[in-house]
């Protein structure tokens, strides 16, 4: 009976499950617009864009417009007997409309500034979110695709495994095989059958993972493509990737932007000390009627403008206090800075050490693939000329199987290592994205 070849096991097993796959971008696309996390993050940017017409409302006039009625009923007592008082009931009715412009206001100015650093920030923690998505997309998606690999690689060793002890069960009755060979080729197949249990929940898990993001039944997803090959990062030296980290991380920029608000926070809360100078104009249309017997009602206009200036002088200290509060908190956005260029370095270093790394392994297990492959061949020839035994075959398999397992593995690491170390330079984005899409079977 002729062997089914390994190779020829996992094409077939993954064929079966090929047509109309999934890439990356499209489960990019249904995780942006489902993921709750993204959302929410999405929905925060819209409010912190709100904070720039809140800052220059306080540069802006302010007009108001008021209007009173009132019935009055008075009754009048002089306390010369001789002076007759009385009773009256009249209406008194008014209506106003002001107007106020600041003209010199510090703490404004500084209002309207945080607000620009506020829209600023919004877009940065928008930019985090996003690559935020990208990264746990990638993860998730690699996650499905190795976990399936891992599955296929399982059913592919069963399968051979099984070839091997029904041929042991039939040597072992024909005489030309002890008994040893068929327990140990059974005591194989149960540890893979336990293995494949094990693996089948894993692949379950990984895709309720990938449910999660995008909201709805997951997918076939296309695995990488034949011809793909790992290839060293743009510049390939990790100094230039520190650098950007540093200077453009997208963490590094939220940091900054705290900074630059808690920096402008002082400037505000000192602008507390400082004078106030605003225009004001106003109308007034008022009348009453008569509160003396026998007199007549009035009715008033008057048309006002003019300058207002305040001074303070003291404010119980509470302006003093703000002032040495703001100054402590720009002291700690200060560090929390140093924190996040310094967490960037180290980041991106660590993600320029995983693509090369990954590059190095992947090239490593791919000669090991070859020489495992041919190891298997040279195993089996040995046992039909009778100067290797079915255990040695049983190994040959088991290494090579684990060797297509851990370059599948490499593989996946490989590309996410790049995308965290773009992510580290704050430049991972949708090109990023559909570039390490390209990699994938059409």
């Amino acid at each position: 009976m002729e062997l089914l070849s390994p190779a020829a096991i996992i094409i077939g097993l993954v064929a079966c499950g090929s047509a109309a796959a999934a890439d990356l971008m499209d489960i990019y696309r249904m995780a942006q617009a489902s993921d709750p996390v993204y959302s929410a993050a999405r929905a925060s940017w819209l409010a912190g864009q709100e904070k720039l017409p809140q800052g220059l409302a306080g540069l802006l006039p302010q007009a108001s417009i008021s209007a009173t009625t009132q019935y009055n009923d008075r009754d009048l007592r002089f306390r010369n007997p001789a002076v007759a008082g009385g009773q009256a009931q009249y209406n008194s009715n008014s209506a106003s409309v002001s107007v106020s412009q600041p003209l010199y206001r510090k703490q404004n100015l500084v209002a309207y500034d945080q607000g620009k650093t506020q829209v600023a920030l919004a877009d940065a923690q928008l930019a985090v979110a996003g690559q935020d998505l990208i990264l746990r997309v990638a993860q998730a998606y690699f996650d499905v695709l190795l976990a399936s690999a891992n599955l296929s690689f399982t059913e592919a060793q069963k399968i051979a495994i099984g070839q091997q002890l029904a041929q042991a069960k039939r040597n072992f009755e024909v005489g030309t095989a002890t008994i040893t060979d068929t327990h140990e080729a059974q005591s194989r197949f149960d540890l893979v059958t336990a293995q494949e249990i094990a693996a089948r929940n894993d692949v379950e898990v990984r895709n309720r993972a990938l449910e999660q993001l995008i909201g709805r039944a997951a997918p076939v997803l296309a695995g990488p493509a034949k011809n793909f090959a790992p290839t060293p990062p743009a510049p390939n030296a990790i100094e230039p990737w520190v650098e950007r980290a540093r200077a453009s991380g997208l963490l590094v920029r939220i940091a900054q932007e705290n900074l630059t608000f808690a920096t402008q926070d002082v400037e505000r809360n000192r602008g507390g000390h400082y004078p106030t100078l605003d225009a004001f104009a106003s109308i007034n249309d008022s009348g009453q009627g008569s509160g003396i017997q026998g007199g007549s009602g009035t009715d008033t206009k008057s048309n006002i403008i003019g300058l207002q200036l305040a001074i303070p002088l003291y404010q119980g200290g509470s302006v003093n206090s703000r002032v040495r509060e703001a100054l402590a908190n720009e002291d700690k956005a200060r560090q929390d800075l140093e924190n996040a260029r310094r967490s960037a370095e180290f980041t991106a270093r660590q993600g320029f050490l995983g693509v090369t790394n990954s590059i190095t392994l992947v090239r490593a297990l791919e000669a090991a693939l070859v020489s495992s492959q041919s190891s298997l061949d040279s195993t089996r020839l040995g046992q039909e000329v009778g100067v290797r035994t079915q255990v040695d075959v049983l190994n040959a398999q088991q290494q090579l199987f684990s060797a297509r397992r851990d370059l599948a593995q490499a593989r996946y690491n490989y590309v996410l290592s790049v995308l965290r170390l773009t992510s580290a330079a704050g430049e991972l984005n949708e090109a990023e994205l559909q570039r390490v899409n390209a990699w994938l079977e059409k």
